[in-house]
């Protein structure tokens, strides 16, 4: 499924194409989950999920690396 997200980090726009349900991005987005991310889509990559989470992709997390050094 394309999913959009705005990042925390830039505030842009980014759509990645991730192997997701619907109602598991409901669970996700759901502002009072008590549930971890980790266990409502355990067949994700880490980095998969932080982009469910926060917006944010590999290339702007590779950007800040790359800042920091």
């Amino acid at each position: 499924m394309k999913v959009t997200r705005q990042s925390r980090l830039t505030k842009q726009w980014h759509t990645l194409d991730i192997a997701v349900t619907h109602d598991e991005l409901i669970k996700i987005d759901d502002p009072n989950r008590r549930e971890l991310i980790q266990h409502i889509v355990p067949h994700l990559n880490p980095s998969e999920r932080e982009f469910l989470m926060t917006g944010i992709t590999d290339a702007e997390w590779d950007m800040i690396k790359d800042d920091d050094a």
